[in-house]
């Protein structure tokens, strides 16, 4: 086992192929070098750290990011998360051999392609008061409340649950109809949790590189099916981190 403070080898991505992406010219975390390991016909874009364990700080997370963005300027690529740390180059180097076939099919799957986001939200000053106005339900258990005083908690409780029953519902019904909208023009989504009661869909999408105006249309057309009580926000392009799956934990300096 090495320590948290030793040194390793730190991975950005894997990519298929020998030939340069850019990658020499970047300083990565640390201010290291930025270089590449071939094994077969993948190779993998690392930098040496000085320590197996970094923290998720600003610094460093802009570092990782920036060798990622130029990375995918030049290819596809399939993206480590921070903070992935392997003891050696050569440790590194045998988990490519080993996985030659996992990873050239990562890369097939996300080739020329790369991540949006899209994320969905009820736009409204008060939530419950929109459910109680669109749901009669709802709006009748409230009205069953007015001006009384021996309102009991259980009673409280009930109407708690039939609200949030109502807006899963709703977040169900509303995430189908955008990914049927998506899905039609082959977009290939993940599902990510919601965070707030006020979220409706957190979606990542993989979407050709050269398609971004098709996706940003496409995405205005599913809005088109909501009022004004919804907003609709995307940001990309990332790297396809949500599409692919990188991991070499027999190499980890971590351990």
């Amino acid at each position: 086992m090495m320590s948290a403070q030793a040194g390793g080898t730190y991975l950005y991505a894997v990519l298929a192929g020998s030939e340069g992406a850019g990658e020499t010219e970047l300083s990565g975390i640390e201010g290291g070098a930025v270089y590449r390991i071939t094994a077969g016909d993948i190779s993998a874009v690392v930098g040496r750290v000085s320590r197996a364990r970094l923290r998720p700080e600003r610094k460093h997370l802009l570092a990782h990011q920036a060798v990622l963005r130029r990375l995918m300027e030049h290819t596809t690529v399939l993206p480590a998360a921070f903070g992935l740390v392997a003891r050696s180059d050569e440790s590194v180097r045998g988990r490519l051999l080993e996985s030659q076939e996992l990873f050239r099919e990562q890369l097939a799957h996300v080739a020329g392609k790369v991540e949006m986001g899209l994320k969905v939200r009820w736009s409204t000053p008060n939530l419950f008061d929109y459910f109680v106005a669109s749901h009669p339900e709802l709006g009748a258990a409230r009205d069953r409340m007015k001006g009384r005083h021996d309102i009991g908690r259980e009673e409280l409780i009930t109407v708690g649950k039939l609200f949030e029953s109502l807006r899963e519902a709703d977040r169900q019904a509303h995430a189908e109809r955008v990914a049927a909208v998506l899905r039609a023009r082959d977009v290939d989504l993940k599902w990510n949790p919601v965070k707030g009661e006020a979220e409706v869909m957190n979606l990542s999408c993989l979407v050709p590189r050269e398609g971004l105006d098709a996706f940003e249309k496409l995405v205005e057309a599913a809005a088109e099916g909501f009022d004004d009580h919804f907003t609709f926000e995307f940001n990309g392009p990332w790297a396809p981190h949500s599409f692919t799956e990188l991991k070499l934990p027999a190499t980890s300096a971590q351990e």
